[in-house]
């Protein structure tokens, strides 16, 4: 498994990815597992940022209620919810 291969940062940025919230899940664990490891420097700290981000804050994101002032976290919020589908 790529995971495996990973930085002890990167691994954090996947374990943290982990939220508990089912409609969080299905974005996040995807992408961190499937994408990030590959994922372009900027990408990967885009990604960094995002998930340090509050639970209130993600799920309004994801569902479309509300946009990120940070325009790189609103387009990899973009980018994720597309690979979901």
């Amino acid at each position: 498994m790529v995971i495996d291969t990973l930085s002890a940062a990167h691994k954090k940025v996947i374990y943290r990815a982990r939220r508990g919230l089912k409609e969080l899940d299905v974005y996040l664990h995807p992408y961190s597992h499937n994408i990030y490891p590959s994922a372009s420097a900027h990408d990967q700290a885009t990604f960094a940022k995002l998930v340090e981000c509050e639970d209130p804050d993600l799920l309004d994101w994801f569902m479309g209620l509300a946009t990120p002032n940070d325009p790189d976290i609103a387009q990899l919020i973009g980018k994720i919810r597309e690979t979901a589908l």
